[in-house]
Parts: C-alpha cells; structure tokens; sequence
C-alpha cells in the first residue's frame, strides 16, 4: 500500500527512534538484530535487550585504535559487553571525554569473523542522527514479531543499503534585502530523507550562461552566528557575501552540515577534546568521525538545480573544487578566501592546512 512508509521514510523515523533512546531492528536477509545508541541507551532498556540475546557495542575503527581495540575490519569493531556492564559503560566506550581521566578502559575483546553488516549500518544511522558514531547490537530470530509487539521500527534492507546521500527539492523562494546586497534572494532546499534543509543565498540576477561567483559555505553556529574566534567561518561568510555584493551577482550555498557533518553536540565534543590538547583532526577521530563527514555533493545538486553548470568557487578546499568537477559543475577558477586567521584560530588553521589540504 502506499500509505505504508518507504525505506527513505523508515529511515528518517529510525534516525528520530535512536536520538530518543529507542531500539530499532535492522534486517539483511537471514541476519537480523536490534540496535540502540550508544549515547541515548537507559540502563532499563540495556536489561531488556540482554533478555534478547547477546549484545556488542559497535563502534568505528578511528574510535577503536584509540581504546587500543582491534576492529578486525575497516567499517566497524564489535566490542563485546562484559557480563556486569551497565548503560554508563557504553557511553563511556563511545565517549573520549574522560579518556585522559580514565585511560584504562580495556582490556576490551572484539569479535572477529562472521557477519558485521548490521552493526555497520547500526553506526551509519548514529552518525546519521549527529550521535556519536556507536551503537549496541543484538541478534534476534523474529524482527518482525519483535516490530509488531513493541511498536519498533523495522529496517529491511535485504538486497540494499542505506542510501548513500539524498536528493533535494525546491520549497521556496523569496527576496530579502541584505547588508551585503539590496538584491538578495533566500532559496530553501529540503532533502528527501527529512534531513536538515540547505539554503542558497543568490545575490542579484545572476547569469546562468556564465559562470557564477560562488561559495560552498558548512553552517557554523559558534562563528557565524556568535562570532567566535576559534575558527574562520564567520569572516568567511561575511566576506564572500560582500565580494557577490560588490560584483552584483552570485551564489552563497549554506549547507546545514554544522562541525564538517558531526553536528554541533559532536562538534562542543571535539572542541572539548582540543582543550585537551588534541587537533581538530585528532578530535574527531577520538570521537569515532572521520577528518569530514560532510557531503558536498549536495552544494553541486542545488547550483544545477538552480540552472549553473559552472562556478567561480571561492574556496581554500581542493577538495570542494573536485567534488564540483566530478559532480557536473565546471570550476573555471578558484578564488581564494584567506580572511579572519587569528590568535585563537592559528593552530586550527595551520591543521587544516597540513592535515586536511586546504591551501591556506
């Protein structure tokens, strides 16, 4: 029936279930299991789910080299509960917060062998919900019976994936004046897995026959907003607006991917950790993130749905500008846009240069 979800909105409801703590089952032919975050598990419900079976706690590979665990795998480490281990434990394991306090958080035993799929999906869909990237997992015989009688949510992915990114559609348009430009339009842009909506700022009339100025800008609400000094969005922003200003004409993308994709609660995590004395790079991988889980194909759909098919880009990032190339947006030049380095941003952006390739 069609009024029964699809698998796009199953997996936004799956997304809404684990920030609120509550299990979701995972399907993949004849494996099944049920699966909660790390972050929202309750110790009531870590009970329950030891009834079912017997759980691990998945976690990434960048989170597992830190807790000296083997991951045995690429995509995922299972680390196996101890007998007596409570809600606190997991989050613990998840969480670097007190690694320094408390560095012996092992010996901890992994399982190796047989199949990991659902436990990665398991992480992918934290991630997906900004939690941090670790999840328990109990293998089950019924899911379907175990959906029915506890109103969960039931993912059956056999013969798929989860969807790698989504597709966005125009909500709408509308003219507000700004600082930078009299002549600015607001384009709102929602995803079709009920994600965070996108918006393009357009400056002027810009022509679709010729390449635009324009900016691939990741929200940032400690810089852009509160204008803080660890880092150089905010400036970024204000100045790329003022240069579209100034020329009459362009493209400001503002893509809700706060802390490179992680989410601010994540991103207050890391800058947690860089207080410790760790890079941001380090920050996120303590965490169990990547350097950037952003995707910045997102910005490349919206400008082609916008009617560009070739950009000006102002950005410090190569790798904003392959994205554009390989994605069907020509770049014909990169504009650099070096402004707001600092006393309390110099280390951050010297990381970024030597570890994540900006050209700064």
């Amino acid at each position: 029936m069609t009024l029964a979800p699809n698998l796009t909105e199953l997996i936004a409801r799956a997304r809404a279930d684990l920030r609120m703590g509550v299990p979701v089952l995972l399907v993949d032919g004849d494996q099944a299991a049920m699966v909660a975050a790390a972050e929202t598990l309750s110790d009531a419900r870590l009970r329950e789910l030891r009834g079912l079976g017997e759980p691990v706690l998945g976690i990434t590979p960048r989170r597992a080299e830190t807790l000296k665990a083997r991951a045995y795998s690429e995509h995922v480490a299972r680390v196996v509960l101890p007998g007596d281990a409570g809600a606190d434990w997991a989050r613990n394991i998840a969480d670097p917060a007190d690694d320094l306090a408390m560095p012996m958080k092992g010996p901890l035993r992994t399982e190796r062998g047989g199949d990991e799929c659902l436990a990665h999906t398991a992480i992918r869909l934290c991630k997906a919900a900004q939690l941090l990237p670790a999840a328990l997992v109990v293998p089950v015989d019924n899911p379907t019976a175990l959906a029915r009688d506890f109103f969960l949510t039931l993912l059956d992915l056999t013969g798929t994936t989860l969807p790698d990114g989504t597709s966005l559609a125009p909500v709408i348009a509308a003219r507000v004046p700004l600082e930078a430009s009299e002549a600015g339009r607001l384009h709102i842009f929602r995803p079709e897995d009920g994600g965070e909506e996108h918006y393009a700022v357009e400056i002027g009339r810009p022509s679709r026959a010729e390449p635009v100025l324009a900016r691939l800008h990741s929200a940032c609400f400690t810089g852009d907003i509160l204008g803080s000094l660890k880092c150089d969005c905010g400036p970024q922003l204000r100045a790329a607006l003022a240069a579209m200003g100034e020329v009459g004409a362009g493209v400001l993308l503002y893509m809700n991917q706060e802390g490179r994709g992680i989410g601010l609660a994540n991103k207050m995590r890391a800058y947690s950790l860089q207080d410790q004395g760790f890079d941001t790079v380090e920050a996120n991988h303590r965490l169990g993130f990547e350097d950037d889980e952003r995707d910045f194909r997102l910005g490349s759909e919206i400008l082609k749905r916008m009617g560009f098919s070739a950009v000006r880009l102002m950005t410090n990032n190569p790798k904003k500008v392959a994205m554009m190339e390989a994605t069907g947006v020509h770049v014909t030049e990169r504009v650099p846009l070096r402004v707001g380095r600092g006393a309390h941003n110099a280390t951050y952006l010297d990381t970024k240069a030597a570890k994540s390739g900006h050209l700064l």
